[in-house]
């Protein structure tokens, strides 16, 4: 075996497991800019985890536990430098909006059924990455995940209320729900708790805004932890976190059942998909500032196996952060030795450090949950999307609106339903044209957008931009045949193919029943600039070669209306333009 060999064949391996790509090439100088960066997101990741596990209904060690082996493992696996993994608020919303209905209020099966969710969403990206499915996640247009994850974050913040006032409420999932629910226990609230929030909530906004390069959350942990312990806030109705186990759990699979594992399939596949979409858009934006190349598909196989290890150790779904992924980059992080280094400083926490946790009141975790989640409210996303166009606008509402009210699987599904709808009724009705040519020129433009084209009517030049399948074949044949029957003096009507990016049967079908319907009216129709996909499906229909045989089919405009003998148009004919450009400036 040659060394040629050898070193294609590490590439490959190295495709598979990237770890072994950037590690050949690792020094004493990436190692210190990743060791900041470590270090920095790591004082950053354990109160937030903690925090996140709070949210998803867990016990609060568990964020730790969420927060050391799937950060190796995708370091193992994973391409970007930068992306940094671990609990997450919106995937926490949706593990506890998953789990709460089949818990039964046991905090046993609570936990085991978060340990097959985590199982279950990395089995469905693994799977995603190795089939190369990636692509799936396109569904979920911006809009639907904008509106999404503004409804979940009002919904996560509403939620901490509770915790924020010390309120003796039961839990609630969706954003009426925890209104009535704060609502009939108000009278519970705890002034020492409210305190301890607003003290906290405030010094959580100046540290960030005054001194965003401080660990503000870590900060304020340590020193309301401290302030606790000392006036022993505990005793005095304050919810405080008492024993926080110790150690790291050894690996175990859950012991569920398979109606558990169909129960929670839908909720893993949404999960599944958000928190890969979450991920793959912070990693490729990280990375084209520091120009890295991320493998989407290997980013859903490194997460997926983060996840199936997060399962094994008894903790929740994760997945690739905004927040942290971008501390990680700007302290400085070059590989993903950054987030072994990350790992390193959680195991130590969760091995050393959990007793020190004993005195710090649920109502910190709680403000860090509501501060870090008020930023996710997309409201300049809400305005371009509905001054952009209004069916975006009206996707973003809906989901918005579905989620807020009735919870985070039905609004990612109703979001997702009705894009597909909008994206169905627009293709459904392609955009068409007439054209004219631009005097002295053979470039044609839209009549309807430029004055002093030059037409005739004889001839009706046509585009079609989009492709030609059995949803809209029918409507372009009937607008055809209107503008027959409708325009005298027509004679021949082209039909400019260049934007028709694909056609199916219904498509051949139509276009040559158009053909001759229109020779029934004594009339032509000449096809122009057909693509050559298109014209490969024409053949295999069997319409091309009459088209051809005919003469009917040509290269561009100019030349169909040569076949046709307009050879004299008529004077520039004044459209009825919407635009009114000085020159033919391009306007689409």
């Amino acid at each position: 075996m040659n060394d040629t060999y050898i070193q294609q064949d590490r590439s490959g391996v190295a495709r598979v497991v990237p770890l072994l790509g950037w590690l050949r090439r690792y020094n004493r100088v990436t190692l210190r800019h990743d060791l900041i960066a470590g270090l920095t997101v790591a004082v950053m990741l354990v109160p937030q985890s903690m925090a996140y596990a709070a949210l998803a209904g867990m016990p609060p060690v568990t964020g730790l536990y969420a927060s050391i082996v799937p950060l190796l493992v995708y370091a193992l696996l994973g391409t970007s430098g930068s992306l940094a993994v671990g609990p997450v608020a919106i995937t926490a919303l949706m593990t506890s909006a998953a789990l709460a209905p089949l818990a039964d209020g046991d905090p046993a099966r609570y936990a085991a059924l978060a340990g097959l969710l985590a199982l279950l969403v990395g089995v469905i990206q693994t799977l995603m990455g190795v089939l190369r499915l990636g692509v799936l996640v396109n569904f979920m247009s911006h809009s639907v995940l904008s509106g999404f994850t503004s409804a979940a974050a009002i919904v996560i913040a509403a939620s901490q209320v509770k915790d924020l006032i010390g309120l003796k409420a039961g839990r609630a999932e969706t954003f009426p729900e925890v209104v009535a629910s704060v609502w009939h226990s108000a009278t519970t609230a705890h002034g020492l708790t409210i305190v301890v929030s607003l003290a906290s909530v405030a010094a959580l906004v100046l540290l960030r805004r005054y001194l965003p390069k401080l660990p503000g959350a870590l900060l304020v942990v340590a020193g309301v932890t401290a302030v606790s312990a000392a006036l022993s806030f505990g005793d005095r109705g304050v919810r405080i976190l008492t024993g926080v186990p110790g150690g790291i759990p050894a690996p175990a699979l859950p012991t569920l059942s398979g109606q558990d594992i169909q129960a929670l399939l839908p909720a893993a596949v949404a999960i599944a998909l958000v928190a890969y979409m979450e991920g793959i858009a912070v990693a490729k934006a990280l990375a084209a500032k520091s120009r890295q190349h991320v493998s989407p598909n290997q980013e859903l196989v490194a997460v997926g196996a983060a996840n199936v290890s997060a399962g094994l150790f008894q903790a929740f779904p994760v997945a690739g952060g905004f927040s942290r992924s971008a501390v990680n980059f700007s302290a400085g992080a070059r590989t993903p030795m950054a987030t072994v280094l990350t790992a390193a400083m959680v195991a130590v926490t969760a091995l050393v450090l959990t007793p020190a946790f004993y005195h710090l009141p649920k109502a910190v975790l709680a403000a860090i949950v509501v501060v870090a989640v008020l930023g996710l409210v997309d409201r300049k996303g809400a305005v371009t999307a509905w001054r952009v166009r209004r069916s975006d606008g009206l996707t973003l509402a809906l989901t918005f609106l579905v989620t807020l009210m009735f919870g985070v699987e039905p609004g990612l599904a109703a979001g997702v339903v009705f894009s597909l709808a909008v994206f169905l009724w627009r293709s459904a009705r392609p955009h068409t044209a007439e054209l004219g040519r631009v005097s002295g020129t053979d470039t044609y433009r839209n009549v309807d957008r430029y004055r002093g084209l030059i037409t005739d009517p004889r001839v009706a030049i046509i585009r079609v931009d989009g492709p030609l399948y059995f949803a809209n074949a029918q409507l372009l044949e009937d607008r055809l045949l209107t503008l027959s029957e409708q325009r005298e003096g027509l004679a021949a009507i082209v039909l400019d193919a260049s934007a028709i990016s694909d056609i199916d049967a219904d498509g051949t079908h139509a276009l040559t029943e158009l053909r001759e319907r229109i020779a029934a009216r004594g009339m032509v129709l000449q096809l122009a600039t057909v693509r050559g996909p298109v014209r490969d499906l024409l053949d295999r229909a069997g319409a091309w070669q009459p088209l051809r045989e005919a003469g009917h089919v040509h290269p561009d405009i100019s030349a169909a209306l040569a076949a046709i003998g307009n050879q004299e148009p008529s004077p520039p004919r004044p459209a009825a333009s919407r635009l009114d450009p000085p020159a033919f400036q391009e306007v689409w």
